[in-house]
């Protein structure tokens, strides 16, 4: 893999030396949009250099600073809001919302802590440059270590375009035994033909991601940290529950998506298509421990090196005609097939019991989507039915959104989506012997209705209300042990998110606040009413406007709840109703710079820790952050 990385990396190097500038030059590019003429060694604009999504959505780079870019200067380069993380960088991240996927009809492999920073199919983007480019991020972490993502793509040609990328992360952390180790590697094409007939994108995708494992603090240091013990200020001597574990998330992909056009390309007014999408996935995750801890996780078949090892490979194929007309709108008929293993390499025999170590076999599938605008109306409807028992599940997407003008637009619709619970619901082997199980569960019915309204000079607000069927958590059981269970009774959740910029001149604010409200279930779903995140902040041109700056203020508050727990064997969090946790403030100050096209982001990070000692919480027995200074830049590189 290393030699494949260095070889592919040489091999874009000595390609930009003849690479054709796309477009024409820039002078031209220049004059077609009626501005002055630029020397021909000068830049393309900007807009030329386009970054596109796996569903053909196309935007173009983005080297300016805005508040949004500092919200997105984080491990996950993500806005981060609906998320509470843990004290160092890389481990997992507490939700402050429901996360759903309502467009998912197979299960997952599940260890869902540990795909935060795991990249999908849809987190892959490609690229169209005139010239190479180069998108370099770095930002410091907590004690010993680093994080780094960069990109490197050049168009060799106004048809092919190459791209490689490594996020790499190290972070020491400052309690004892929770080192992350992260890697993700990410290198692809995409390519357009001479007459504009077939179209391709692929990638390949390496990913690692290790976190040491502690079991969080003991009773004990509990006491000592919420005391505020000034002794227990260096927070490497507060006593952990072990420090012999770790856990991975191994990921390898291969995707390739291609289309190619029957009819003529100049004809506007009917379009027909083939396409086909191929996705092989292998995901393993593995715990690792080097002497039992009974106490917490009960009786185990080793006393030593325990090693519980969980695998999925998966084998994707879609095939679809889409048909685009004035008339009738854009039209797609699709119908694929999935293979899949999941599961050990033995069975598991208790007294009066057996569980089984495979859950593997074929499943066929069918789909369809739709596109057409009336009447000012832009309609999107999007299906998939699979034709299995044993995996049945299907998902409609139905939407509708208007534009009133350049300024305010609405979007709404509707979710319906069945699918089996994750894999690891269903079965789970491991060397605790409590952490063994197979379970036939009932699929996840859920039902979602949202808008969408945005407003440059109101605001921005999205609202919805769903209903699941059959929620599937993990909880403790009458004895203590975790175990996965399947609600009785609907979950009902609203949620109302708001947020607005306002602009002052040389002042800013940006102020997002979010409802909540589990109308139903709230013994197995937990989340905190109200959070809300306001940023004040000072910018300006300094140096002849050689630089641009913006220094501030940014409050995070959510209230107080009983928030889920985290167990490092399964990955997962799980629901607790016994502790209120919660309810703090947060206050950051930044001071971001931009000089040319690099973008320097420094920060204090939790500076009230400074005011009134850290002692919150991310999750039980899961300190929150202390206070921290945090320096980073991105920077993009054109040659």
């Amino acid at each position: 893999m290393k030699g494949f990385f260095l070889c592919f990396f040489l091999l874009s190097t000595t390609i930009i030396f003849s690479q054709t500038r796309l477009g024409g030059r820039p002078g031209e590019n220049n004059r077609e949009k009626g501005e002055s003429s630029k020397s021909k060694d000068s830049m393309p604009p900007i807009e030329d250099y386009k970054i596109i999504s796996v569903k053909n959505d196309t935007t173009y780079l983005d080297t300016t600073l805005t508040i949004l870019k500092d919200y997105k200067f984080n491990y996950l380069r993500k806005d981060n809001f609906e998320l509470l993380p843990f004290s160092n960088t890389g481990q997992p991240y507490n939700n402050l919302s429901l996360r759903k996927d309502y467009k998912k009809t197979f299960p997952e492999l599940g260890a869902r802590a540990k795909h935060f920073n795991f990249m999908e199919v849809e987190d892959i983007n490609y690229y169209h440059v005139p010239t190479p480019l180069t998108n370099f991020y770095f930002k410091t972490v907590p004690e010993q270590g680093q994080q780094l993502d960069a990109l490197f793509t050049v168009n060799t040609s106004e048809n092919l375009n190459l791209f490689i990328a490594y996020k790499g992360t190290r972070a020491l952390g400052r309690y004892q035994h929770i080192l992350t180790s992260a890697g993700n590697l990410r290198m692809g094409f995409s390519y357009d033909s001479d007459n504009e007939k077939y179209h391709a994108k692929a990638h390949f995708a390496s990913q690692d991601l290790l976190n040491q494992e502690n079991g969080g603090l003991t009773p004990q240091a509990i006491q000592q940290y919420v005391d505020k013990e000034e002794e227990f200020d260096d927070r490497s001597v507060l006593e952990v529950n072990f420090e012999n574990a770790e856990n991975i998330l191994y990921g390898k992909r291969f995707f390739l998506d291609h289309r190619y056009i029957l009819t003529k390309v100049t004809d506007s007014t009917n379009m027909l298509s083939l396409n086909h999408t191929f996705n092989y996935s292998y995901k393993k995750y593995v715990f690792n421990q080097s002497s039992a801890v009974n106490e917490i996780y009960g009786e185990s078949f080793e006393s030593r090196n325990l090693k519980d090892e969980t695998r999925l490979k998966k084998f994707f194929n879609e095939v679809s005609v889409n048909y685009s007309n004035n008339l009738l709108g854009e039209i797609s008929f699709a119908a694929g097939h999935t293979n899949y293993d999941y599961g050990y390499n033995s069975v598991f025999i208790k007294p009066g019991d057996t569980i089984g170590n495979r859950i593997n076999g074929d499943l066929l599938h069918i789909g369809g989507s739709y596109k057409k605008r009336i009447a000012g109306f832009a309609l999107e409807a999007d299906a998939r039915l699979n034709l299995a028992d044993e995996f049945s599940g299907n998902y409609l997407a139905a939407t509708a959104s208007y534009v009133f003008n350049k300024d305010n637009e609405i979007r709404f619709g509707l979710n319906q989506n069945s699918t089996a619970p994750n894999f690891n619901f269903l079965l789970y082997q491991s060397d605790y012997i409590n952490y063994n199980w197979q379970n036939n569960f009932d699929n996840e019915i859920s039902q979602r209705l949202f808008a969408d309204f945005k407003s440059k000079k109101l605001f921005n607000v999205f609202g919805s209300l769903s209903q699941i069927e059959n929620y599937t958590y993990f909880t403790l059981d009458d004895i203590g042990n975790v175990k996965p269970f399947q609600a009785g009774s609907p979950v009902r959740y609203l949620k109302l998110r708001a947020e607005r910029e306002f602009d002052f001149g040389l002042f800013g604010s940006y102020n997002t606040i979010m409802y909540q409200n589990v109308l139903e279930g709230l013994d197995v779903l937990n989340l905190p009413e109200f959070v809300t995140r306001n940023s004040i902040y000072y910018k300006d041109f300094w140096f002849d406007k050689a630089l641009y700056l913006q220094t501030g203020f940014t409050f995070k508050y959510f209230s107080k709840y009983e928030m889920d727990a985290y167990n490092p064997v399964l990955a997962e969090f799980y629901v607790q109703n016994s502790q209120e946790l919660g309810g703090f403030p947060v206050v950051d100050y930044f001071f971001n710079a931009k000089v040319d096209k690099a973008r320097i982001f420094f920060k204090l990070q939790n500076l009230n820790d400074l005011i009134d000692q850290n002692n919150n919480f991310s999750a039980p027995g899961y300190p929150y952050t202390d206070f921290l200074i945090r320096f980073g830049l991105v920077w993009d590189l054109f040659l």
